[in-house]
């Protein structure tokens, strides 16, 4: 494959996963800021390891095992932990919210407040992959898949509750 074949190949791969390349970035960010650095490490670290990708297993796996790699590696390498923000939740006031967008934000609040295993684990749930898609994109198995998301969702719902 020539060089500019590779390049339009890879400019296909970004544009098809860049929502899931925000979402994966989204959950660790803190800032603005933050969300813009992490998707340019994940586009550079995509470019980096684009020659080696065999097909192997879905190009959204491979996309979501490099963003998160990368986004956990990022705070790793930077020594800064994402701010962990207290959530007080009035579930009547929710409930009466019409706009999703508030309760979205709400919702990437409290995942902000979990661990990093924690958080892609939710991602990938919320995205609706396969227990056997979360095992194959973070390494872990896939019955410790669903062990790992009946807490994370018993923690999310204490965390609601408060």
């Amino acid at each position: 494959m020539n060089a500019q074949q590779q390049e339009k190949e890879f400019i296909e791969l970004v544009e098809e996963y860049k929502q899931v390349i925000y979402k994966v970035c989204y959950i660790y960010a803190t800032d603005p800021d933050n969300l813009n650095d992490l998707y340019q490490e994940v586009v550079i670290n995509l470019w980096k390891a684009f020659p080696r990708f065999r097909g192997e297993c879905k190009a959204s796996t491979w996309v979501y095992r490099i963003g998160l790699n990368t986004c956990i590696s990022f705070f790793r390498k930077s020594k800064s932990r994402p701010e962990v923000v207290p959530i007080s939740v009035d579930l009547e006031a929710v409930a009466e919210e019409e706009d999703k967008t508030a309760q979205l934000h709400e919702l990437y609040r409290m995942i902000n407040c979990l661990g990093r295993l924690e958080r892609a684990l939710i991602l990938l749930w919320l995205e609706e992959r396969s227990y056997q898609e979360m095992a194959d994109i973070t390494g872990i198995s896939r019955n410790n898949v669903a062990v790992k998301l009946n807490r994370i969702k018993e923690k999310l719902k204490q965390m609601s509750n408060e």
